[in-house]
């Protein structure tokens, strides 16, 4: 008996160590891995044309979620034509990429002003706007988004969170892109996820 208790012990053993090599030959994701996240589940934002939209809407797509603000000088510019050349580089599977922009400024951010922007990219691109403070500040809590009013002069600019988050088509929040990830690396990282969800 205890002979077999000995054996059935190795096979286990066995049997984990090949899972785990099986595991580790998996590539890695370009982006920070974050499935699991407590945080980011959903929202509830009105779009350009004023609909409330939820991640459920965009399911069975891979979604790139980004916070910042139209008057935004590098950042948000950079980080949108990114957008646009993963899009390009994914080719037929441009079309379930979908990317929306959240802005951190709907003082000054009106849908008609988001609208016009996010057009000069990519009219796919869907723009979020809070109606109000306290909506953006639970917004940004909930995807633990840092946002803040700097004054410049007269007028003012903003400083905020860079990263782009991504979920799969199923809407789970799946990668924290970094502000630096080339465009390259990004859409092989959406061309994966949408492989897990054909």
């Amino acid at each position: 008996m205890g002979r077999f208790f000995v054996t059935c012990r190795r096979i286990v053993w066995v049997v984990c160590a090949v899972v785990l090599t099986a595991c580790s030959d998996r590539p890695a994701f370009h982006a920070q891995e974050i499935t699991g996240a407590e945080f980011g589940r959903d929202f509830a934002l009105p779009d350009t044309e004023g609909k409330v939209r939820r991640l459920a809407d965009f399911r069975g797509e891979v979604v790139a979620l980004y916070f910042g603000f139209i008057q935004c000088p590098d950042v948000c510019p950079t980080a949108l034509a990114r957008a646009v050349e993963v899009k390009r580089l994914l080719g037929a599977q441009g079309e379930r990429f979908r990317v929306v922009f959240v802005t951190v400024d709907p003082e000054r951010d009106t849908p008609e002003v988001v609208r016009a922007y996010l057009n000069a990219f990519d009219p796919a691109f869907v723009g979020l706007i809070p109606p109000d403070a306290a909506t953006l500040e639970a917004t940004a809590k909930a995807f633990r988004v840092f946002y803040r009013k700097v004054p410049t002069g007269a007028s003012y600019t903003m400083d905020h969170t860079a990263t782009t988050f991504v979920y799969d088509p199923k809407g789970k929040l799946r990668l924290a892109v970094p502000h630096a990830m080339g465009a390259k690396e990004f859409a092989e990282d959406v061309a994966r996820l949408l492989a897990e969800a054909p």
